[in-house]
């Protein structure tokens, strides 16, 4: 009887974290739905999230029959798999010397930082969009991986997360005879890997949904993301085939569902810790 006792206490609650997931998760569930049925039963006054008649094979097959979808899934993993690198190498160090080292400045350029959290990223898009076009390098990777190099965000995580390892950690290491540099990477990244995992996401997520930028650099199909090419799948192939697009949307937006199952350890870890597990 004494072990039931927890498990009717948190009920309410685990019902009510059931009840919230059910609703975030609810445009989702009726995306999917509507992936795997024709057209006329989507706009019914009834909802029903069962099909009467089965259509994914049609629905999916005219996405990949129409539009390059693989095309679209592999610029998509360049793009962010390439913004996550940078941010990171420029992040670590950054976070690190915010939070550990002592030097003239440092209060004020971790102001910069947070002022730089307030800015939006329409705001430097005309410049950068002019010192893109006169290089001539629109339209192509390094467009789109270029501008995001440099996360205000990710400098903030990290130095929250480097403030909470032990100062003797550092000294230790430097006892050892390891410089800055190989502190960084060698002790400081290794105790980090939960607030990496947790920023990876939340770049990932927003590299792979951005439709902003690579709407206005990309000029075709050839380097179109998988926010642009549903896009385009919209406007130029499907028109208002509805159920086809609810399939395109559903196979672009599967791999960051996979990842985050992935990694959700991490993640929750990353977000719910501030300092060193015993």
């Amino acid at each position: 009887m004494d072990e039931r006792r927890p498990l009717l206490r948190d009920l309410p609650r685990l019902g009510l974290l059931g009840l919230l997931g059910l609703l975030m998760l609810a445009p989702y569930i009726w995306m999917l739905s509507a992936s795997l049925k024709p057209t006329d039963e989507i706009f019914r006054a009834n909802l029903s999230l069962i099909p009467e008649h089965w259509a994914a094979i049609e629905n999916y097959g005219r996405v990949f029959g129409q539009v390059p979808v693989g095309r679209y899934l592999l610029n998509g993993v360049i793009v962010c798999g390439g913004i996550l690198v940078f941010q990171l190498l420029f992040a670590i160090p950054a976070g690190y010397a915010l939070a550990k080292l002592r030097f003239a400045g440092r209060e004020w350029i971790f102001g910069a930082v947070m002022f730089g959290l307030l800015v939006p990223p329409h705001v430097q898009a005309l410049p950068l969009y002019a010192g893109l076009s006169a290089l001539g390098m629109l339209d192509t990777y390094a467009a789109l991986i270029l501008p995001s190099t440099i996360s205000v965000f990710a400098i903030f995580l990290f130095r929250q997360f480097f403030r909470s390892l032990p100062d003797d950690l550092i000294h230790a290491a430097r006892l050892d005879g390891m410089s800055e540099g190989a502190i960084v990477w060698r002790v400081a990244l290794p105790n980090a890997w939960p607030a990496a995992t947790a920023f990876a996401i939340f770049s990932v997520v927003a590299h792979w949904n951005d439709l902003f930028w690579p709407l206005i650099v990309v000029q075709g199909h050839a380097h179109a993301t998988p926010a642009l090419g549903v896009m385009y799948f919209r406007t130029d192939e499907a028109g208002d085939d509805f159920a086809a697009l609810m399939a395109a949307s559903a196979i672009m937006t599967a791999p960051l569902v996979l990842a985050f199952l992935f990694a959700q350890r991490r993640f929750v870890e990353g977000i719910a810790t501030t300092g060193l597990k015993g």
